[in-house]
C-alpha cells in the first residue's frame, strides 16, 4: 500500500488578499519542495471530492454552514467573517474540497486502499468551532474526518494529534465531551486564540509551551504526555492536524522546531498507529506560513509517512 496526497485546484482559488499569510502560495510551495526533493512522482495523487452538507452537520451548526455559503462576495471582493478570516467568491467551494478530501482519505485508509494520506488542502480547519469560522478556518477538516470515521465507519476510538503552533480550539470544543476521541497537542501559550489550556484528562492532553521552546522540549512532552495517553487509549485510527508554523523560521509563531522534529513526531505517531490502528493515519494541513520552511517540513512529514526516510 502507498501514501496518497489529496488536494484539488479549488483549494488554490480561495484567497483573502495579497497581504494575507494564508495564501494559495502555500500549496505551491509544498509542490515545489516535493519536486526539489524528487518526491513528486512517488506519491499517489488524488483529487478530493466536495463534502456534502449532511456530513458538515456532524460537526457544525446549520448557521455556521450558512454563514459561509450565503455570504460569498462578487469577483475581486471579500466578505470578512472576522478580522483575519475572509471569504472570496470561491471560498465555500474550497472549504468543501478541504473537508471532502479529509473524509475521502478516511474512506480510502479504512478500506485498505492506501496506507495513509496527507491532505494538501486549504483553508485549514482546527480553529473552526461547531458554531462558526475563525482564525483562517471555515470548516474543521480533521474534526469532520474523525466524525466520519466514527459515525460512517463505526470505529469506537480515534485520536487527533495537533502540532500546530496555535491551540486547536475548534477541535477541542468539538470533542470536549466525547469519550470516543482523544486529542493530544502542544501549542505556544499565551498566544492566539488566547484560550486557556484545558485540564489534562484521559481524553485531552493539550500541553502549552512558552515562546522559544524547541525540539528538545517538544520531544520530552511527546514522550511524557502524548505517548502514554495514546497507548492507554489504543486508537483505531489517528488524525493529524499538521501545522508547520512552530518551525523556527516561521514569523507567525515563536517556537523553534525544525524539519527533523516533524519527521520524528510523525514516526512516533506511526508506531502507535501500527500498534493499535492497522497503521491508519490521515494528516491534514493546518498552519505554516514561511513558504520555504513549510515546504521542507511537509516533505519531512510525508517522507516519514511513506517510510522513505
Amino acid at each position: 500500500m502507498s501514501t496518497a496526497i489529496y488536494s484539488h485546484p479549488d483549494c488554490q482559488r480561495h484567497e483573502m488578499g495579497d497581504w494575507h499569510p494564508e495564501s494559495p502560495a502555500r500549496l505551491q510551495a509544498i509542490e515545489d519542495q516535493l519536486i526539489r526533493a524528487r518526491l513528486d512522482g512517488l506519491f499517489e495523487r488524488r483529487e478530493g471530492p466536495l463534502a456534502e452538507i449532511p456530513a458538515l452537520l456532524r460537526n457544525h451548526t446549520a448557521a455556521a454552514i450558512a454563514l459561509v455559503r450565503d455570504n460569498l462576495p462578487g469577483p475581486g471582493e471579500y466578505y470578512p467573517l472576522d478580522a483575519d478570516t475572509l471569504l472570496n467568491q470561491f471560498s465555500f467551494q474550497a472549504a468543501l474540497r478541504a473537508a471532502g478530501s479529509a473524509m475521502a482519505a478516511t474512506d480510502a485508509v479504512i478500506a485498505g486502499d492506501i496506507a495513509n494520506a496527507f491532505c494538501a488542502t486549504r483553508p485549514p480547519g482546527h480553529h473552526a468551532r461547531p458554531g462558526g469560522a475563525m482564525g483562517f478556518c471555515l470548516f474543521n477538516n480533521v474534526a469532520l474526518a474523525a466524525h466520519h470515521a466514527l459515525d460512517s465507519h463505526g470505529l469506537k476510538r480515534v485520536a487527533i494529534v495537533d502540532f500546530d503552533v496555535h491551540h486547536g480550539n475548534g477541535t477541542a470544543e468539538s470533542f470536549r465531551d466525547d469519550p470516543r476521541v482523544l486529542m493530544t497537542s502542544f501549542f505556544q501559550h499565551p498566544f492566539y486564540p488566547y484560550t486557556e489550556p484545558e485540564p489534562e484528562t484521559a481524553n485531552c492532553v493539550n500541553i502549552p509551551l512558552p515562546a522559544g521552546s524547541g525540539g528538545d522540549a517538544v520531544r520530552q512532552l511527546v514522550r511524557e504526555h502524548w505517548l502514554p495517553a495514546l497507548h492507554a487509549f489504543k486508537p483505531e485510527m489517528i488524525f493529524i492536524s499538521a501545522g508547520f508554523d512552530a518551525h523556527r523560521e516561521d514569523d507567525l509563531g515563536e517556537l523553534a522546531l525544525v524539519e527533523a522534529d516533524y519527521a520524528w513526531m510523525t514516526r512516533e505517531i506511526m508506531d502507535v498507529a501500527r500498534a493499535y490502528a492497522h497503521g491508519r493515519i490521515v494528516s491534514c494541513l493546518e498552519g505554516g506560513y514561511n513558504l520555504s520552511a513549510l515546504g521542507r517540513s511537509v516533505v519531512a512529514h510525508v517522507k516519514a509517512l511513506a517510510e522513505l526516510d
